[in-house]
Parts: C-alpha cells; sequence; structure tokens
C-alpha cells in the first residue's frame, strides 16, 4: 500500500506542485492549506499519515503546532518542514522536538523526494519493530515452544493435552534446555492463566532462608523477621509455583513439600495455623533424580508426586534441526527489543547451525542476543557471531560416500548409531552411564536407544560387541 503523505502550505502553487509532484512519486498524497485545516486531517477518523510536509511559516499558525498535534495524534508519523533560511533556526528547534528534517527554500524536488522517500522508509522501520515487538510478547503470552523436531513436536503435544489438569509435572533435561519456557507453556495455556506464575530456583538459596520463601513466616519466627510475610505457595494462589533445580531440596524440606503437596495446606515458620492453598506444582530438575532417589538424596515419595507427568526435554545437540529455527526466533526477539530489524547472512546462518551448544538453547540465545548488539547494518554478518567467547568447537565433518546403487539412508544411518552403542559399551566396560557420557548424551537418552535398538541389558550388550 503506497505511503499516505500530508502537504501543508499557505501558497495554493506550492501546495499543488507538491501533490504533483509526490503523486507521480507513488504516493498517496492529501493536502491542507495552513495549521488548522491540518490539525482537522489529523483529527479526521481514518487518517494515518506516514509523513507530513510542512511549511514552517502560514498565517494561521506555524510547522511547529502542526508538528505538536501530529506528535499528540500519532507519535510515529515523520514531520518534514519547509523553510526559508530566515527561519532555519526554527527548523533545527522542531528536529529537537522530534520533526524528521527540513528543506531549505529554495529546493530542488530531487532533494525533496529522496528525503521524504527516507522518511517513509524511517516510518516503515518502525512500524515493522513495533510489530516485532507486539509479535515477541505475544508469543511469551501463549507460551509458544520453538522447534519441529520430533521429539520437540512430542513435548509440545503432551503440553497442550495437560496444560488444564492440576496433575504435578516433572520436567527434566540438561542446563538451558528450556525447561522454564515449557513451565510457563504449561501454565498460560492452561485454566490458571490468568493467576500468577511464580518462579524459585531451589538451588539459588540458602538452605535456611528457603523454608521461609516458600511457606512464609510468622512476625518474629526468627532473627530479623521484623513483619509477617506470605510464602510463594500463597503469592501463587490459584496460579503455577514453579520449582526450578527441586533436585538441590535439602531431605528436611523435601518432607514438607511433601505434605503441602498431599495436604493442599501450608504452615507458615512460626505459624500455628495451617493455609489452605490451591496451586499448581510444576517442578524441574537437571539431574537424573531416579539415580538421587536411589542414592537416597531424594525422597521416593516425593518423586512420585512429582513426577506424575514427565516432560524430558532433549539437549539440543540431539535435535539440530530446531536450530535454525531458534536463531531466527531469537533474532526476531532481541531485535525487536533492540529496536533492529535484521536478518542473517548466509555464513552466519551455517556457523550457527554448525556449532555444538554446550549450554543448549541458553547458549544459542546468547550468541544470537550478542549479535544483534554487535550489528551495524540490517544484516547479522558472519564476523557479529563468532566474536566474544566461545568454548563449543563446531561439529565434526563426517565424510560420505555413495555407493553408485544408492543407499538406504535411514537404515545406514541406524547402522551407524548402533554401532557407536555398541562401540561405547565396550569401551566402557558396560558401564553405561559411562557410555552416555562418552557419546554426549544423557542416560535416559542412551537407554532410549538401547531399547531402541533392542540392545539388552549391559552383559548381553558387552558380549554383542566382543
Amino acid at each position: 500500500m503506497a505511503a499516505r503523505i500530508l502537504v501543508v502550505d499557505d501558497e495554493a502553487g506550492l501546495r499543488e506542485m507538491l501533490r504533483v509532484l509526490l503523486t507521480r512519486a507513488g504516493y498517496t498524497v492529501e493536502v491542507a492549506d495552513g495549521e488548522s485545516k491540518a490539525v482537522q486531517c489529523l483529527q479526521a477518523a481514518a487518517a494515518s499519515f506516514d509523513v507530513i510536509v510542512t511549511d514552517l511559516s502560514m498565517p494561521d499558525g506555524s510547522g511547529m503546532g502542526v508538528l505538536r498535534a501530529a506528535r499528540a495524534q500519532d507519535a510515529a508519523s515523520e514531520v518534514i518542514l519547509i523553510t526559508a533560511y530566515a527561519t532555519t533556526g526554527q527548523a533545527v528547534q522542531a528536529m529537537r522536538e522530534g520533526a524528521y528534517d527540513y528543506v531549505q527554500k529554495p529546493f530542488k524536488n530531487d532533494e525533496l523526494l529522496a528525503t521524504v522517500e527516507k522518511a517513509v522508509e524511517k516510518r516503515a522501520i518502525v512500524a515493522e519493530n513495533r510489530a516485532l515487538r507486539a509479535s515477541v510478547k505475544a508469543s511469551f503470552r501463549s507460551g509458544d515452544i520453538v522447534g519441529k523436531s520430533a521429539a520437540m513436536q512430542q513435548v509440545m503435544q503432551m503440553v497442550e493435552r495437560v496444560a488444564s489438569a492440576p496433575t504435578s509435572v516433572l520436567i527434566t533435561g540438561e542446563s538451558g534446555t528450556g525447561k522454564e519456557v515449557v513451565a510457563r507453556a504449561l501454565h498460560v495455556l492452561g485454566e490458571r492463566r490468568d493467576h500468577p506464575f511464580v518462579a524459585i530456583n531451589c538451588a539459588a538459596m540458602p538452605e535456611a532462608l528457603l523454608e521461609s520463601e516458600l511457606f512464609g513466616h510468622e512476625k518474629g519466627a526468627f532473627t530479623g523477621a521484623n513483619q509477617k510475610k506470605d510464602g510463594l505457595f500463597r503469592a501463587a494462589e490459584g496460579g503455577t509455583l514453579f520449582l526450578d533445580e527441586v533436585g538441590e531440596l535439602p531431605l528436611a524440606l523435601q518432607v514438607k513439600l511433601l505434605r503441602v503437596l498431599q495436604e493442599r495446606r501450608v504452615r507458615p515458620v512460626g505459624g500455628h495455623e495451617e493455609k489452605d492453598v490451591n496451586v499448581r506444582v510444576v517442578a524441574a530438575t537437571n539431574r537424573e533424580i531416579s539415580e538421587e532417589v536411589a542414592q537416597q538424596r531424594f525422597r521416593e515419595d516425593l518423586f512420585y508426586r512429582l513426577n506424575v507427568i514427565n516432560l524430558h526435554l532433549p539437549p539440543l545437540r540431539e535435535r539440530p534441526e530446531d536450530i535454525p529455527l531458534l536463531a531466527e526466533h531469537f533474532l526476531t526477539k532481541h531485535g525487536a527489543l533492540q529496536g533492529k530489524l535484521l536478518e542473517f547472512t548466509n555464513e552466519a546462518r551455517r556457523w550457527l547451525a554448525g556449532r555444538n551448544y554446550r549450554g543448549n538453547v541458553r547458549e544459542l540465545e546468547n550468541v544470537v542476543e550478542r549479535a544483534v548488539t554487535l550489528a551495524l547494518g540490517s544484516k547479522v554478518e558472519l564476523s557479529d557471531v563468532e566474536q566474544g567467547p566461545n568454548d563449543s568447537p563446531p561439529r565434526p565433518v563426517v565424510p560420505v560416500s555413495i555407493p553408485e546403487e544408492g543407499l538406504d539412508l535411514d537404515a545406514h544411518l541406524a547402522e551407524i548409531e548402533r554401532r557407536l552403542l555398541l562401540a561405547a559399551l565396550e569401551r566402557t566396560h558396560g558401564v553405561r552411564k559411562e557410555a552416555a557420557k562418552l557419546l554426549g548424551m544423557t542416560f535416559r537418552s542412551f537407554r532410549y536407544r538401547l531399547a531402541k535398538y533392542g540392545l539388552g541389558d549391559p552383559d548381553e550388550v558387552e558380549a554383542a560387541g566382543g
């Protein structure tokens, strides 16, 4: 759609000349013979002008008045002033108040058209950035999870299925895989979306304060408790409480948390009365929680209470097809937040896709955010993504050769994977945890692959490898 231009000038000849000039340039043009008529045009219900070209000095007002009226009506409209030599100082003042530029009489048509074109481009960029910011905010309100891999599609489907259930959910996965994003998605897609989402990192708070933070305390309950405080269970009333790194909870607090989950009542530290709570608990951990239970570092009864629904997030190295999507998502997000409209060069895209992100999605976002900050033009260059500390070497390039008769790719890759599993088990003498570490995957993923290929228990696998 053609940009809309408002021309304001009390001289009929100049006004008509500008109308014809700008119309021929492809713009939709309206005209006004002074400040009063311009204000009426600006206040018209359907009017929204991309650029306003106005004379600075007019009998019934001034271009300054038009500028202020435009700012009051639509802060994004760009205003260009036409000024005589004697009023150049006023034009500079107008630019301090938000005018885009000024053109001094007598001007050349090309000069005016170039200024209008740049103003239209700026207006378009501002409008796009506004839309991007709104899109980013809407994305987080709707709980969108980015990913096209089969593993993430399964996660998304499960989130949609259980979002409105009161059931506790345990989200597992390595650090940086997006566990809090999934927890927020469970909240905003469910029936509790209009109530609070409250998050706490159980590993980030001293044990002495954690109980009070979760359950609250009465005044005088301990040194420094100068006033009564509601805990996070009460703060999340009707909504969701997200317990991040729940595997770090001390055993004594695990007992109290289990009671709250069973009874749906909390007792503040130093209090004598229990209070009802209506909260859905979503927990997350990067530990192998079943191993923690086996080592008696995590209560089995609490594990079963939290793990009614389990959502496992695979590391980014197991879903490389999601890297380009995530990179574009973070480019849009951080570009909008920084007021930039950017795109990756092909070299930057290839570089991002070729990295091994030990920090998972969080590391990828940090790389993209830094690149957005460093980008000077409209594109994120290879040099922008390469700058800064980087511990993650690129994924190795595997030499390939294809037989003349062709091959079944899925079967070929499956056989390679099966052989690597066996080789890892042989090197670690059947110790599956060490084999999983050797292949850079979680123990859970390793067990899944063993089952997938029917490799059986460790003894059978070792025999097969031998």
